[in-house]
């Protein structure tokens, strides 16, 4: 074997996140590791890799290493050229930086693994999620290690990008190498993985070459699931919750549709149409170059997000980490951020008050069973991390929810569970603006899917589709029907 871990015990404080776990996995194959969130997958790799220390138990890993984590590392202030190449940058003689030849040595290295799209003379800070992770795993790739560890390379990755990173672990699995990796998309294990291992709180479960999805959830999660996605089609649309004419703003160019209540709108196309753009510009994060926006019949302008959460619209980001928690915080404090002045009094808290309120949505939303709410939202596994941000506002009672992206990063336990929550708040009568990177979850959980394409409403298609390449196919043709 050249990976092999052994009665592996790893605790943090009171909460133990491996319990005699074991692994191993071959030279020229693809391994993956599956399970919940907090099974304990992202500690076994930083145990193998040697970013962890067990508390017991034996590893041995051979040949040279590298790891692609799950937290993004670049550094936000160096261009992509001076993180790609931060342990080997071209030195001359004297063993001095030659930082003259960054950007072209940066340049050949992205070309050489098939990223052109890449500047590498811009921050890392501009760059987006997908973009930071591509930098991150080309920088694992170049080093063309004989194991590498992968931890949810690709959860912020578009499908052209996962098709991108599965060309190179082939690859590297057919050059010998062996490569583990993580993933919460049940259809690129299929694609992908030789040998599949399930953890269960902490330990193994089982190893296998072949595993159904149906079968892998049982396994992770010691329960069956009824269907996947919701059935959406019985909830009736109500009165205009939100209109919007003619926004432009970043990538957006004249765009304009209606947002009704008990309806669940999504927004497809490929990556980098103006997605983003046009959530952060609707909860006031952007401001617009034109455009006019109604929430219900009230006119409104948006210059900050405060002004957008007084007007009843929640925001939940991808990235729940930097954008949506204070991750030092409790539980607790997080959920109740946007909500505090209900329960103030002479400029103090009724603690009280609030503990009721915020144990109730958190036990509805099963956030971190068995952890108190005054625990550190950092210490939460990332499905509970984005179940944390959902329960905010679901105190805060908004009435349009901008959804972007997520189950980015989630087990499908946790993504079934906030399916049904989204269609919950539609069957309410609350209105959901939703996109994900997985086109799949627009096709099967929206009423309606409008599909951007540099910047414009391409296509209007009438939900739910339930054929992702409906979508696919209306993002790349040059026009569409509606």
């Amino acid at each position: 074997m050249t990976v092999e871990a052994t009665g592996i015990h790893r605790a943090f404080g009171g909460v133990q996140a491996l319990r005699d776990a074991s692994f191993a996995a071959r030279p020229g194959e693809i391994h993956a590791l599956a399970g919940e969130n907090g099974a304990g997958k992202s500690t076994l790799i930083k145990v193998l890799c040697g970013v962890l220390r067990a508390d017991a138990g034996s590893v041995a890993v051979r040949g040279r290493v590298a790891t692609a984590f799950q937290e993004l590392s670049l550094l936000p202030d160096l261009t992509v050229a001076e993180n790609l190449l931060l342990a080997a940058p071209p030195r001359g003689r004297l063993g001095l930086v030659r930082r003259g030849h960054l950007t072209a040595e940066a340049s050949r290295v992205l070309a050489l693994y098939g990223v052109s799209e890449i500047d590498p003379r811009s921050p890392a800070r501009d760059l987006s999620v997908s973009q930071r992770q591509v930098v991150e795993l080309v920088r694992v790739l170049a080093t063309e290690p004989d194991v590498v560890f992968l931890d949810e390379p690709t959860a912020a990755l578009a499908e052209r990008e996962v098709d991108w990173l599965a060309g190179h672990m082939r690859r590297l699995r057919d050059a010998g190498a062996c490569v583990v990796f993580t993933s919460h998309r049940w259809r690129e294990i299929e694609r992908l993985a030789d040998r599949v291992t399930v953890f269960r709180n902490g330990t193994h479960v089982a190893t296998r070459e072949r595993l159904t999805e149906d079968e892998a959830v049982t396994l992770m999660t010691g329960r069956t699931l009824d269907a996947t996605y919701p059935d959406v089609s019985g909830i009736e649309a109500g009165e205009k919750a939100l209109t919007v004419t003619g926004l432009t703003s970043g990538h957006l160019r004249d765009v304009s549709f209606d947002l009704r209540r008990g309806e669940i709108l999504g927004v497809g196309g490929l990556a980098g149409q103006g997605q983003r753009d046009l959530f952060l510009t609707l909860f006031g994060a952007r401001r617009p170059v034109a455009g006019r926006l109604l929430v219900g019949q009230a006119e409104r302008s948006f210059r900050r997000p405060a002004d957008a959460v007084r007007a009843g619209i929640a925001y939940v980001p991808e990235d729940r980490k930097a954008e949506g928690l204070l991750l030092p915080l409790s539980i607790r404090d997080n959920i109740a951020l946007t909500t505090l002045a209900r329960r103030s009094r002479a400029g103090f808290i009724r603690r009280r008050a609030e503990k009721a309120e915020i144990s109730g949505v958190a036990a509805k939303l099963a956030i971190g069973a068995g952890r108190a709410t005054s625990q550190a939202a950092g210490t939460l596994s990332g499905g509970n991390q984005q179940k944390t941000v959902m329960a905010r506002w679901l105190l805060a009672d908004a009435d349009v929810y901008l959804l972007y992206d997520v189950t980015r990063g989630v087990d499908a336990a946790t993504k079934h569970d906030i399916y049904h929550l989204i269609a919950g708040l539609a069957r309410s009568g609350k209105a959901v603006l939703f996109h994900s990177s997985e086109t799949e979850e627009i096709a099967h959980l929206c009423h309606r899917v409008l599909v951007l394409r540099e910047g414009r409403i391409a296509a209007e298609l009438a939900g739910p589709v339930g054929d992702a390449e409906q979508i696919v196919a209306a993002s790349i043709r040059e026009s569409a029907d509606a």
